[in-house]
């Protein structure tokens, strides 16, 4: 079960649902699970291109597809796309409201509105009614780029100027808050509410601060979300520093991970950040490994990438496995893996659930570690063992012994043995 904790307990919105019977129905707010969300990288009038990389994110766990509708060739190929696709399709609007009734009509499962983009209320109010006919929630995103005035150079330096005055965010959230009241007003006059609402950010501090203030201001569930997060190196760490710090708190109901990069790591990591934060169950191995330090005997770089490589295709239960370098920290860090692989002097001791099973050279570490795993799995899915439970405690072996470094310095004569209390 997701882990509760002493994390903040999550913050209660309403709760809406994307989705059809073909394709699914993801819920969310309420008591729904968090859900991940991705963007599709290409230009969807590519129909083959699109649907191949639809289905890719899907597989890989995406809950939820945005697609990018900027032009009519766009919303005619959702007509191709949709077919072929078991995932729920969210249409991005930013400039034409034509595109968002075109999108509708098409059968996508939500569309995106831009309150800096879209503002004539009786073309949003069009958007409502034909949402509100087939059931379609909308989701109400304001970026820090698009709220910010660009057509007229005096009244943006004033607004620059606000915004640098006093609290080095203060005019923006204000400004975010204010865009999202106005617009949300005509939603509320048409008495439609199946509404989720975001206001992202470049700064994650700026993302932090404008969530849990729209958070206490609104019980629309939120999509989190930091802009221009970057590449996958430095727009891992800025992305989730904010989410998690969110999430944590028990703000949001969806998120999105972006990166200038393929898209299939923003669904990876939102998904790894959930279950880390207990607020996903786990498919699939988790994988544990140590860092490494001078007392590491065996290739543990290489010996993890394969590990990953080799298990995560193979297993499917959240079974946790850990691959130690040493016999130093290794059986005390391993004591909560059900398969766990701590190295000495070129071999490797393997245990499963605290007992140990194998002892075998490094160059077989990798196949026996693979054929315990799927034999414990075996055992969970017939009922004999249970993923969590340690058998017994894990007795670390002597340092000098057969896999520690000083057994060779011992056998020539070069380390003297002593006899703790002896003369």
């Amino acid at each position: 079960m997701p882990y509760n904790g002493f994390m903040h307990p999550r913050r209660v919105t309403r709760k809406v649902v994307v989705g059809d019977d073909r394709v699914g129905r993801v819920a969310i707010g309420g008591d729904a699970p968090l859900s991940v969300q991705t963007m599709c990288a290409g230009y969807t009038h590519d129909i083959d291109a699109c649907v191949a990389e639809i289905n890719r994110y899907a597989k890989a766990g995406a809950d939820l597809v945005r697609l990018a509708v900027p032009e009519r060739k766009d919303t005619e190929a959702l007509h191709h796309i949709l077919p072929q696709v078991r995932v729920p399709i969210v249409a991005d609007v930013h400039f034409h409201y034509q595109r968002a009734l075109e999108a509708i009509e098409a059968g996508v499962h939500k569309i995106r509105l831009n309150p800096g983009n879209i503002s004539d209320r009786d073309q949003v109010n069009q958007v409502i009614d034909a949402c509100a006919e087939r059931k379609l929630p909308i989701r109400v995103g304001v970026n820090e780029g698009s709220i910010i005035e660009r057509k007229d150079k005096l009244k943006r330096m004033e607004e620059l100027g606000k915004y640098f005055a006093g609290h080095h965010s203060g005019h923006l959230i204000a400004l975010m808050i204010a865009k999202l009241e106005e617009y949300l007003e005509i939603f509320e006059a048409r008495n439609f509410h199946e509404v989720i609402i975001s206001a992202k950010g470049i700064d994650p501090t700026l993302v932090i601060d404008i969530y849990t203030e729209i958070s206490a201001r609104f019980d629309y569930p939120l999509h989190l979300g930091v802009t221009h997060a970057g590449t996958v190196d430095s727009g891992r760490i800025r992305s989730i520093s904010a989410l998690s710090t969110l999430v944590a708190n028990g703000i949001g109901d969806t998120l999105r991970i972006s990166y200038a990069s393929d898209h299939i790591h923003e669904v990876q990591d939102g998904i790894e950040m959930l279950c880390c934060l207990g607020k996903r169950v786990r498919k699939g191995v988790e994988l544990i490994a140590c860092p490494t330090c001078g007392r590491i005997q065996v290739d543990l770089f290489t010996l993890v990438k394969e590990v990953e490589k080799i298990l995560m295709p193979e297993l499917e239960l959240p079974i946790k496995v850990a691959v130690m370098g040493c016999i130093v920290n290794g059986p005390g860090e391993a004591e909560g893996a059900d398969v766990a692989v701590f190295a000495g002097d070129r071999r490797g001791i393997i245990y499963v659930q605290g007992q140990r099973v194998a002892n075998v050279p490094e160059a077989e570490i990798l196949p026996r570690l693979l054929a315990e795993c799927k034999e414990f799995e075996a055992r969970v899915r017939r009922g004999e063992a249970k993923l969590g439970e340690k058998v017994v405690a894990i007795v670390p072996p002597a340092p000098i012994g057969e896999l520690g470094s000083g057994e060779a310095r011992i056998m020539a004569g070069l380390v003297e043995k002593v006899t703790v209390g002896g003369r």
